[in-house]
């Protein structure tokens, strides 16, 4: 259970910051409380996730979800490059996630 509330708190660091970026400076108020919320969710479910699971693996899996997460939104909502070193780096962290979980 700790581990699906890990995933959950990476899915909505990649919530908050799309949020944020679409937030547009904190001039659009519904993206602007997008944001508080999904930030606010994201840390108190990681907060919940490292009373199970180590905390060093807990936080470079939340990030490493938020960073994976947030480039492919990046890629595919914001028109950002997909070269493939790009791709490849992006794969190594992704693979660097799963073996975090597989030797925990």
């Amino acid at each position: 259970m700790a581990w699906l509330i890990l995933i959950l708190a990476g899915i909505f660091e990649v919530a908050f910051t799309t949020s944020l970026k679409m937030a547009n400076n904190f001039t659009n108020i519904k993206w602007s409380i997008a944001f508080f919320i999904s930030i606010s969710l994201s840390f108190y479910l990681l907060n919940q996730a490292i009373k199970t699971i180590p905390m060093g693996t807990a936080y470079a899996v939340w990030t490493g979800i938020g960073a994976a997460g947030t480039v492919i939104v990046g890629i595919f909502l914001f028109q950002e490059p997909a070269n493939w070193l790009r791709i490849g780096f992006l794969m190594l962290l992704i693979g660097s996630i799963i073996g975090l979980k597989v030797v925990s």
